[in-house]
């Protein structure tokens, strides 16, 4: 059995093997409280992963450890703070057990004796990724509203000279085909024309 952490592609074995090691694992349920029957357990989902791992790092070879490629003790404490403070998840190793993402939630490491040796304990929890669907944003476009307008009256009226020999009877026939129609140049013209019989070369009718 070995002991592997890693971050990415930069990987370290555990010199000295863990003389032991436990995983925990709580589940999310939750007790609520209902009338005339008591509590109840409600059951919810897996929690995260945790495992405590606690070794030391050597300062010389063993006949115990795995002295291939052994460092010093203070370069596997720096590579360990350096990964825990990065806010990169890691990835541990216990090969034919266990392989999982994980965050270094604690690492305590000190000296006991004059050896050199490092000992540590390394608190590390699952970690796990939260796949989001990319969400599609529509936006409605509302067309303006165009209020018809209507077009301004214009005015159509017309005017005439009134020359010798006219008379209204004349000048609606001549502007409506019928000489009925003088009614309509009287009314348009009565602050000129006092009796319909009687108009004058030069006045200047309005012709509606």
């Amino acid at each position: 059995m070995e002991f592997w952490l890693q971050q990415n592609s930069d990987k370290f074995q555990l010199p000295v093997k863990p003389s032991d090691y436990t995983v925990s694992v709580a589940h999310k349920n939750t007790v609520v409280n209902v009338i005339q029957v008591g509590d109840v357990n409600l059951i919810g989902n897996t929690g995260l992963r945790e495992i405590s791992l606690k070794s030391f790092f050597p300062a010389k070879d063993y006949n115990f450890s795995n002295n291939a490629g052994r460092k010093q003790p203070l370069t596997y404490v720096e590579k360990i703070e350096s990964w825990r403070k990065s806010g990169t998840p890691i990835r541990v190793i216990i090969t034919g057990t266990l392989n999982m993402e994980a965050t270094v939630e604690s690492f305590v490491w000190g000296e006991q004796d004059a050896t050199g040796d490092i000992y540590y304990t390394c608190n590390i929890k699952e970690y796990k990724k939260i796949k989001t669907k990319r969400a599609t944003v529509t936006i409605a476009t509302v067309k303006p509203t165009v209020r018809a307008t209507k077009p301004q009256a214009t005015n159509t009226a017309r005017t005439y000279t009134v020359k010798r020999g006219d008379c209204l009877w004349k000048i609606a026939k001549q502007f409506y085909g019928s000489g009925a129609q003088y009614t309509k140049i009287y009314n348009a013209n009565r602050d000129k024309i006092k009796n319909p019989n009687l108009i004058y070369p030069n006045q200047v009718l309005t012709i509606p």
